[in-house]
């Protein structure tokens, strides 16, 4: 792999031995192996965040119904009945994420924009 070979490998284990001792050494291997493994499942996770598909965001679901009003103010249960239907319709989050479709529109746009001055500066 790194064209270290066996008796390369027993050399640097004797030095560290000699420079670190017995008692040192099992330690310092443990904690080697633990930064190597959370490395590891720190790249995985990367790697897995970076491939899943992105779920698109549900809508929130409509309202519950009010309970209805006593019949003893008719005049005005009629106003606040107009206001929940405007409010039954969902609005749009207020941050959406830009998906990697959206991104290469926006460059193809931004590249379409550049062309055509590009162009009419070289006929000039």
């Amino acid at each position: 792999m790194f064209g270290i070979g066996v008796p390369e490998l027993v050399l640097i284990l004797i030095i560290g031995l000699i420079v670190f001792g017995p008692g040192k050494l099992p330690e310092m291997g443990r904690t080697l192996g633990k930064g190597i493994r959370e490395f590891r499942k720190a790249s995985n996770a990367l790697s897995q965040a970076i491939n899943a598909p992105e779920n698109q965001p549900q809508q929130p679901a409509a309202p519950a119904p009010q309970p209805q009003q006593p019949a003893a103010a008719p005049q005005e249960s009629a106003a606040p009945a107009a206001k929940p239907a405007a409010e039954a319709k969902p609005s749009a989050p207020a941050y959406q994420a830009p998906t990697q479709e959206s991104v290469r529109q926006q460059i193809a746009e931004a590249q379409a924009k550049k062309e055509p001055a590009g162009k009419e500066n070289k006929e000039a």
